[in-house]
């Protein structure tokens, strides 16, 4: 966070303490090293004996004590010099500061493994009016909250004990007096620390600061991406219950209605002891020659991965940093805003799809948005959940006019739902900027394989194949694959009875009063009536009769409270999902009436 024209602290420190000048420097946040420990007991000195009488003054000009050697200091610096800090007394730690003061059997609060304890936030009097003490005091609190810490206790000085309350510490009954300042004790749970931290971490980012944040881990605690798969819930999360599978209806998730071609199950079946017990190709050579083969792409321009996310997370967070400029759709599939916000920060601008317009991609819209030098643009097609699909031919032409240096990642898991031809593989293999992600989870039935892969020109890919690790699909998953990319018989008679499905489906729900939304691929997304429940109360009423659907209003859009997404399944199963939101919907819509 930049500073502007900051003024050195008052007391003239040591000569390795000064600095000539304050304009235009960064605040930084880290742990102290040795020598910045130094500079933490002087200014001790200055703050606790010179300043508030705590302590008497001494010789030194520096207070140190025993704890010192368990502590963790945090400090605020500007270069190099450092002007605030916080201290962090972990469990493990002989005792903690408060037992100076008070009996640890005559706390009124637990002393467990998971009890940290938080002190000395100091600030030198110059920057007392500044963010300095919240940003310590979050930092203090990632500290603990990332080494999972479950609880805080700490002194402070009662008259600020409102700024500790602000922050979420409770202020408890005892008191004590430590020189000419009074203190009084204080306990939080992390969990009701968190309730506030959010809000710091906004208010932080808001002030107009930049700090060079060099703490272990992340300024914020990554939000987890929600996907779909609550059913599991229902299953059994330890799998020891898998029978109750046929009760339940996943329709949460894209999985595919049918099973794996019977060439895999038979392989898969025969060989199964062998396969678990044995290493697989490192490199994964025959999955990349099957690609190969299948696709008509060059080995070179292949990068296999344990799933599209695994590709996700390796490609953006070597690619990228918090400076990259990155455009998605809005809405799309959550995983990419996820990484792209949550876990590495970048500057993320969403192409908004309209509802009125069912969703389509404005291809005349998208084509003047990319010249606008992104780092890297997303383009998930046909999209998640939006069900729409921009033809391959309009899609070439959107991409040849972008800006060359602006990486186009081109997200095809639900391609062959609309045909092989349609896809960009090809097309990526030659071109500079363009690749391509291909999942075989949802269109080859093996989501719980996690096989997928990239096809990019190889100068692409370079870097990308020096961090990924050998045996990075397990051999059963890598046998899998080979044998459903080799039967293209069986797929194509499966993806032309899904066409079929989704369309008994759709009329399902239209008649039960349900928009739905036109749709390419294995699921639609659809749109509650004004009479009746709303996303949240349709999920919850239709899991209660264990049936799962998904809200898609995590993926991006416009507020909208009753948009809901539901896959395809088999005819059996859609003729019991639509007996299930029919009874749910009458139920609901008798509620509002009366």
């Amino acid at each position: 966070m930049l500073i502007k024209t900051l003024t050195p602290y008052a007391p003239t420190p040591p000569s390795s303490f000064r600095s000539s000048s304050f304009d235009e420097t960064t605040y930084s946040i880290s742990l102290a090293s040795a020598e910045e420990r130094q500079q933490v007991y002087w200014l001790r000195h200055q703050i606790y004996a010179s300043e508030l009488g705590q302590h008497a003054e001494n010789p030194g000009g520096i207070i140190s004590d025993v704890l010192d050697q368990e502590n963790h200091y945090i400090v605020a610096k500007v270069d190099g010099l450092v002007i605030g800090f916080i201290s962090i007394t972990p469990p493990s730690a002989r005792s903690y500061s408060i037992e100076k003061y008070f009996q640890r059997s005559d706390l009124p609060f637990n002393v467990h493994r998971n009890l940290y304890e938080i002190r000395l936030l100091s600030v030198v009097p110059q920057h007392r009016k500044s963010c300095l003490f919240l940003l310590l005091a979050y930092a203090a609190f990632r500290w603990v909250e990332s080494h999972g810490g479950t609880h805080v206790c700490g002194m402070g000085r009662a008259d600020l004990m409102k700024l500790y309350q602000r922050f979420g510490l409770n202020a408890l009954p005892q008191i004590t007096k430590s020189g000419d300042v009074r203190y009084q004790l204080m306990h939080a749970a992390v969990s009701k620390l968190a309730e506030r931290a959010s809000g710091y971490a906004h208010r932080l980012q808001r002030s107009g600061l930049e700090v060079d944040w060099q703490l272990p881990f992340p300024f914020q605690k990554p939000a987890p991406c929600f996907h779909g798969g609550a059913f599991f819930t229902a299953i059994g999360e330890t799998f020891q219950t898998l029978e109750r599978q046929s009760r339940v209806i996943n329709a949460d998730v894209l999985d595919a209605w049918f099973p794996p071609a019977p060439s895999v199950i038979e392989n898969l079946t025969n060989n199964l002891p062998w396969l678990l017990r044995t290493s697989p190709p490192a490199g994964c050579e025959g999955l990349i020659d099957t690609i190969s083969r299948v696709r008509g792409v060059g080995k070179n321009k292949i990068l296999p991965g344990a799933g599209s996310s695994d590709l996700i997370f390796r490609a953006f967070c070597h690619w990228l940093t918090k400076k990259s400029k990155v455009l998605i759709l809005d809405p799309t599939y959550g995983e990419y805003c996820h990484v792209l916000e949550q876990v590495i920060g970048c500057q993320v601008t969403r192409f908004r799809l309209d509802p009125a317009n069912a969703y389509e991609v404005n291809t005349e819209a998208l084509k003047m948005e990319l010249v606008n030098n992104y780092d890297l643009v997303v383009l998930v097609n046909p999209n998640s959940p939006t069900g729409r699909h921009i033809e391959r031919v309009d899609l070439q032409k959107i991409l040849s006019s972008a800006p060359v240096d602006t990486r186009i990642w081109v997200d095809e898991t639900y391609m062959e739902y609309v045909g092989a031809s349609e896809s960009l593989e090809q097309y990526a293999a030659y071109s500079e900027n363009v690749v391509v992600c291909k999942s075989m989870s949802k269109v080859y039935a093996l989501s719980g394989a996690r096989v997928a892969y990239l096809c990019a020109a190889s100068h692409q890919l370079e870097s990308l194949r020096a961090i990924t690790p050998p045996w990075v699909v397990g051999l059963p998953s890598q046998v899998a694959a080979v044998r459903a990319l080799e039967d293209e018989t069986y797929y194509q008679a499966r993806y032309s009875e899904t066409h079929q499905l989704r369309e008994e489906l759709s009329q399902g729900l239209t008649q039960i009063g349900w928009k739905v939304f036109p749709s390419v691929a294995n699921f639609l997304l659809c749109e509650l009536p004004e009479a009746g429940a709303d996303t949240e109360a349709m999920i919850a009423a239709c899991r209660a009769k264990n049936l799962y659907l998904r809200n898609p209003g995590n993926m991006g859009g416009e507020p909208n409270r009753r948009l809901i997404r539901v896959a395809v399944k088999d005819a059996d199963t859609n003729g019991r999902m639509l007996e299930i939101i029919k009874s749910v919907s009458c139920r609901s819509h008798q509620k509002s009436v009366t």
